[in-house]
């Protein structure tokens, strides 16, 4: 839900830690920013939906309960930069990389409250054993 509204401009994205560059705007102010500064990232939160439909749509074909799932794990990690060249001025070329990443995914089933086992007797050394007998 909130990525849809990413999508619709009625919610923002925060940028708290590479936000040199990043605009002001009120409705950082509502997501907790104390910098007040946002976007709305439309490629990136599009691609994050499209992950996540396909992995609920996975979760239905192995038969698990769609409902009750949760994401327990995601990670984006930098992926290998493509190579292209630009053309600059007086005969000069430059690198001219895209940056691509990997994003893992993990969604799993909330399980419920897992029962107390009953209280067995504490476990006795050999010396404990022989004080015991004797």
């Amino acid at each position: 839900q909130y990525l849809e509204d990413v999508l619709d401009h009625k919610r923002v994205i925060v940028f708290r830690r590479f936000c040199g560059g990043v605009g002001r705007t009120a409705q950082a102010k509502n997501e907790g920013s104390t910098n007040g500064q946002g976007r709305w990232p439309k490629k990136s939160v599009q691609i994050l939906l499209d992950l996540l439909r396909n992995a609920e749509s996975n979760a239905e074909v192995k038969g698990l309960d769609v409902d009750s799932l949760f994401v327990s794990h995601i990670q984006v990690n930098q992926a290998q930069k493509g190579r292209r060249r630009t053309y600059r001025a007086h005969g000069r070329i430059n690198s001219y990389m895209s940056s691509p990443c990997h994003v893992e995914l993990v969604l799993s089933e909330k399980e419920g409250p897992v029962p107390t086992p009953e209280a067995r007797a504490p476990k006795l050394t050999k010396r404990q054993l022989a004080t015991i007998k004797a």
